[in-house]
């Protein structure tokens, strides 16, 4: 991943988000400036699986031609060999195991960070998988299952490997999504491990973009939900680091334009209005809250049925008024300010 990390700033890396960040959303974020490197969902791995057609169509149509790693979740060897063979026959640049999805069915089944109760296990697959794979190969990682005691371990396991990146999620498998990152454990696996380091979890705004690099010493960023929530964050990220000032602010007006394309993007074929609704509110979840007091716009969206409603709601909290509003990111909440009418 060496040749793939920018001089002078942080690798930027769209986040794996089963059933969220998947092709249609590519699609939406490749018009906001996108990531410097796609992870794909999860492909299922066990013994009889075959990579997931609509996973592939990430691959195959990528939207804009950027560097794409095809991410693999299972514990059988023979069949994790078997797929990064067949995966590699793909438009990909390389090849991820993942030990870090925190999902209880995915755990019960010892993948994913189920996984990290089995250093043993891991191990055997870094060992076999290594091996039959000729492009990129990296892990993605929760820092333990029960305890961030557990880390240095496996940062041991994991530097007996030729891995060409890790990232770690900076939290266990029982923390889940909790507020707490531990920031130490990625600062102690990018001063450790032979290889780049991407720092994943609570990267929201380009001050807490800062902070992460800073603390840790990561090569790059892997961005989920705050990617979901402001499509704008990579090409703000970027003008941070390479002019020393954002120039790009999204109005209130830029936000609902976003909400119509994730509409028209998301929209399967066939799909009634009331599936759609709930497609929908997977990705406003992310976006509306912080939105007027007490969290009106998102507290207003919740019960929502119908799309007439739900768009209804967002022109109220979007479009009636002061539409011109730049909105800046914090850590929690989309700061609204009044745009200058001088342009100033």
């Amino acid at each position: 991943m060496r040749d793939l990390l920018p001089e002078n700033r942080p690798l930027l890396i769209l986040a794996p988000m089963q059933d969220i960040t998947d092709l249609p959303f590519w699609r939406v974020l490749s018009r906001y400036g996108g990531p410097d490197v796609y992870y794909t969902e999860y492909f299922r791995v066990h013994r009889d699986s075959r990579p997931e057609k609509f996973i592939l169509r990430s691959i195959e149509e990528n939207p804009d031609g950027k560097p794409v790693i095809a991410q693999m979740i299972g514990q059988d060897i023979d069949a994790l060999r078997r797929t990064a063979l067949d995966l590699q026959k793909r438009r990909i640049a390389g090849i991820d195991i993942n030990l870090g999805c925190p999902a209880p069915i995915v755990c019960k089944k010892e993948a994913g960070g189920g996984l990290l109760r089995h250093p043993e296990k891991i191990d055997a697959i870094l060992r076999e998988v290594r091996a039959c794979v000729h492009l990129r190969f990296t892990v993605k990682t929760r820092i333990g299952f029960d305890s961030p005691d557990e880390f240095p371990a496996l940062l041991d396991l994991f530097r007996r490997h030729p891995i060409d990146a890790l990232t770690v999620h900076g939290r266990t498998v029982r923390e889940m999504y909790k507020p707490v990152v531990h920031e130490d454990a990625i600062a102690r696996a990018a001063r450790l491990m032979p290889c780049p380091v991407f720092a994943n979890g609570n990267v929201r705004c380009v001050e807490s973009a800062r902070r992460m690099v800073e603390a840790t010493g990561a090569r790059g960023l892997m961005i989920g939900r705050g990617a979901i929530r402001n499509p704008w964050l990579f090409t703000q990220i970027r003008e941070a680091w390479t002019t020393g000032e954002v120039r790009t602010r999204p109005t209130l007006v830029d936000l609902r334009e976003y909400i119509d394309r994730l509409d028209r993007e998301t929209r399967l074929p066939g799909m009634r209005d009331g599936g759609h609704v709930g497609n929908m509110k997977k990705y406003l979840g992310y976006i509306a809250p912080g939105i007027g007091e007490n969290d009106a716009f998102w507290a207003e969206l919740k019960p929502v049925l119908t799309l007439r409603d739900l768009f209804a709601v967002c022109d109220r909290h979007l479009l009636s008024g002061g539409s011109d509003s730049v909105l800046t990111l914090t850590d929690s909440i989309w700061v609204r300010t009044e745009s200058d009418p001088s342009g100033k």
